[in-house]
């Protein structure tokens, strides 16, 4: 199970239609999450970590991030995040 990340045109954001899906904000900190299901994320601000058992990622703003289903990890965030969500 591996994250992807990348760094998205404004062309793909467009075609993902990001802008309709849901907004999550956090402030600094660090939390053990586990996903459901899958997640494609968009970074609107801030700048993350996230570590796997074997995979460590970086996110900050432009970054488009999909976190596959049944993953196990530990987010660290270092600046407030503000993205864009999608489960399914």
């Amino acid at each position: 199970m591996k994250i992807i990340i990348e760094k998205p045109s404004e062309e793909k954001v467009k075609q993902l239609n990001v802008s309709s899906w849901g907004i999550w904000e956090c402030e600094p900190s660090t939390f053990d999450w586990h996903y459901d299901d899958r997640e494609i994320c968009y970074l609107l601000e801030g700048k993350v970590t996230v570590k796997t058992g074997d995979q460590e990622v970086h996110l900050e703003k432009g970054d488009l991030g999909i976190f596959p289903k049944e993953l196990d990890c530990v987010w660290t965030v270092h600046e407030k995040v503000r993205k864009h969500y999608q489960f399914g």
